[in-house]
């Protein structure tokens, strides 16, 4: 009896679905509270309360979901994707998780560099990860800025991605990440 050639996966490994379904709320709940920190003087208090160990939380589970991306067997591309669109789509996963990983540790020593504490629960404090000097403090306060200006870009070209292909294009890519049941897949290689 001979072995059956293993095949490649048509989904991503349920760890990896776990994962990007309970972060995806994450960001984009930290982008919300990004926003409305700009906008609303009378909660800011409580948004920044929010907003700064879920940044941290980010940074955790962005940890968690690059080793385990190290550690898992990717689907193939659908056929329906181009040689370009396959590398757009491999550059924009780099670029997201550089985003998640740079941002909350920029915001992190930004905080640090003022002495501003990050409280995650209760009296529990992330310890420091810079000197405290505020030239450095203000200029990583602008690369917080310009790096949540970048994720929300790369975040919002992600999605409209995943809507083209799911709404536009109906080649059932959001199956790949999809927790629930999907209808039987079509072949990835080719009609």
């Amino acid at each position: 009896m001979t072995a059956k050639p293993a095949t490649a996966p048509t989904r991503f490994a349920l760890p990896s679905r776990i994962l990007h379904w309970l972060m995806a709320p994450m960001v984009i709940g930290q982008l919300l509270i990004g926003l409305a920190m700009i906008a609303s003087l009378a909660l800011y208090p409580l948004l920044l309360a929010v907003h700064r160990p879920l940044g941290i939380l980010i940074l955790v589970f962005a940890v968690v979901r690059l080793a385990n991306r190290l550690t898992h067997r990717l689907p193939p591309f659908l056929a329906t994707m181009s040689t370009a669109e396959r590398r757009i789509a491999t550059w924009s996963e780099y670029l997201l998780y550089a985003l998640l990983l740079a941002q909350p540790l920029v915001g992190w020593a930004m905080l640090s560099a003022a002495r501003f504490p990050i409280t995650m629960v209760g009296t529990l404090r992330l310890p420091g990860i810079t000197p405290h000097n505020l030239d450095v403090y203000a200029v990583l306060r602008e690369v917080h800025g310009v790096l949540a200006l970048l994720l929300f870009l790369a975040f919002t070209a992600h999605v409209c991605a995943v809507v083209f292909h799911t709404v536009g294009l109906r080649d059932r890519l959001l199956d790949r990440m999809a927790l629930w049941p999907t209808k039987s897949e079509a072949p990835t290689d080719g009609i």
